[in-house]
């Protein structure tokens, strides 16, 4: 076991590689699950498109159902039409109780066996979202709402669970944006972004996350939106983590504060920084891509949402997407709201050739703890893929190239993993040959799915693939080529 202690500078945090298993893992599953789990409503579309249509009031009507509590604040969004018929007069507080009834029939074992056979090799936990309710019975007193925590301890449970199964364990923590210390109601992205607490909330975040890391040790820490800390005592607990879980890896949503912070959340301020936004998002069609995390002094990965990339990245990064609009459960959405699994999976492969990960999220229902079958039903696909043709991700590393096309028109991306060279045709190709454009590979090759050879032959610069079998029931097909 590594035995290194860190200093909390730079310096010393830098020497902290990424680890070799967050490099071969490829694939985790995300859960968004709390007291919002329960309303679990949200209007439905797209972040994007919200941001687009309606800057203004956009974070009170976007998609994601975890918003609830700040979007019941103003009486005229649908989420609070819905809460006053729904609920009438009862407070957001009340889904407290709803939920922990609903822990009846939470199978933790149940989830970790789903998430294994999905081909997932890691599990990132919300242990404490926007809305401050915690999903252990945390020792760390809020002064602001009491008993806001489950006396269940629902990320011990899970962690035992997916680790039982051989699977990594990581933890989100919503160090940004807690609703039970700021209560002011955040309508533009400005208001949102710029509403961490002050005064008290600090130190008693610092204190949750320690908590956290001596209680279940994660292999991840996932911190989300910012930090309320200065930078020498997140570097202070970023040393502490280290030393406790030396394989450990932190995520890139660390933006801590500074002198200018308060500058940044008076309202003339956010005014002007939300016109900047709103102009930028005119002349930008890829929201997403253009939001991009403030740099931070340290991390291990990056954490684009919806993100895709048209090159190699140097530095590791992880995809974080839902398999609908909505991280939280949103009972709105119906099959066709939720991506395909073969849009979903292209994205996964694409990512993995880019030096990225997916991490795909989950938003379990909150009446009765169960996932909903739309989102059942492609984590399933993942794993059907992934026991035929995982070698082909799992352990890989991006090749000289990343990308290459068919002249049918079909992409074409690269991992490599030893001598071996994978080739994967994202889609589900026909016939019995393929015509790579611009690449060719030496060597003996075969379908990875059932080991039959493959014929090459050069055409100019093009590589021609002669399979043995037809290939019209084969989705992404993975050509083996070995040195």
């Amino acid at each position: 076991m590594n035995n290194k202690i860190y200093q909390p500078t730079k310096e010393s945090l830098h020497t902290h590689a990424v680890s070799e298993w967050f490099e071969d893992a490829k694939f985790g599953v995300f859960i968004h699950w709390g007291l919002y789990s329960v309303p679990g409503f949200a209007p439905l579309g797209s972040f994007a498109e919200t941001l687009k249509t309606n800057y203004d009031k956009a974070m009170l009507v976007y998609p994601y159902a975890e918003g609830y509590w700040n979007a019941i604040k103003d009486p005229n969004t649908p989420s609070a039409q819905y809460h006053q018929a729904e609920y009438g007069n009862m407070p957001y507080q009340g889904f407290r109780q709803m939920f922990l009834d609903g822990l009846n029939e939470w199978n933790p074992s149940a989830w970790a066996k789903t998430f294994s056979d999905a081909g997932a090799k890691y599990v990132v936990f919300v242990s404490k979202h926007h809305d401050g309710f915690c999903l252990w019975p945390t020792k760390v007193n809020n002064p602001r709402e009491q008993n806001w925590y489950s006396e269940r301890d629902l990320v011990g449970e899970l962690a035992e669970a997916v680790r039982r199964e051989g699977m990594r364990f990581g933890i989100y923590y919503s160090g940004g944006i807690d609703w039970t210390f700021q209560r002011r109601i955040s309508r533009t992205l400005v208001d949102y972004s710029f509403s961490t607490p002050g005064g008290d909330y600090p130190v008693y975040a610092d204190t949750q996350v320690r908590e956290l890391i001596e209680r279940y040790h994660p292999d991840i820490l996932w911190n989300d939106i910012c930090w309320p800390t200065n930078q020498d005592t997140l570097f202070r607990l970023f040393a502490y983590y280290y030393e406790v879980v030396p394989e450990g890896v932190v995520n890139d949503r660390w933006k801590h504060t500074t002198p200018g912070s308060k500058f940044m959340g008076l309202k003339p301020v956010r005014t002007i920084m939300d016109f900047m936004i709103k102009q930028m998002i005119k002349k930008n069609p890829d929201i997403h891509s253009a939001l991009v995390q403030p740099a931070i002094p340290h991390s291990d990965f990056a954490t684009p949402e919806y993100t895709k990339y048209k090159d190699i990245q140097a530095n590791k990064w992880e995809m974080t997407r839902g398999i609908g609009n909505s991280f939280g459960y949103n009972r709105n959405e119906r099959h066709e709201d939720y991506a395909s699994f073969e849009s979903l999976f292209l994205d996964f492969i694409d990512a993995v050739s880019k030096n990225g990960n997916l991490l795909l999220n989950v938003g379990p229902r909150g009446e009765d703890a169960q996932i909903p079958a739309e989102q059942l039903s492609r984590l399933t696909k993942f794993g059907d893929w992934l026991k035929q043709n995982g070698d082909a991700v799992y352990g890989t590393r991006p090749w000289i190239q990343a990308e290459a096309s068919t002249v049918n028109g079909e992409a074409v991306r690269f991992t490599k993993k030893d001598k071996n060279l994978y080739l994967m045709i994202l889609g589900k190709p026909s016939g019995t040959t393929i015509k790579v454009k611009d690449v060719y590979i030496d060597g003996k090759a075969c379908l990875l799915c059932d080991w039959s050879p493959i014929k090459i032959e050069r055409d100019g610069n093009d590589m021609v693939l002669t399979f043995a079998r037809q290939l019209n029931d084969v989705f992404v097909p993975v050509v083996l080529f070995q040195s």
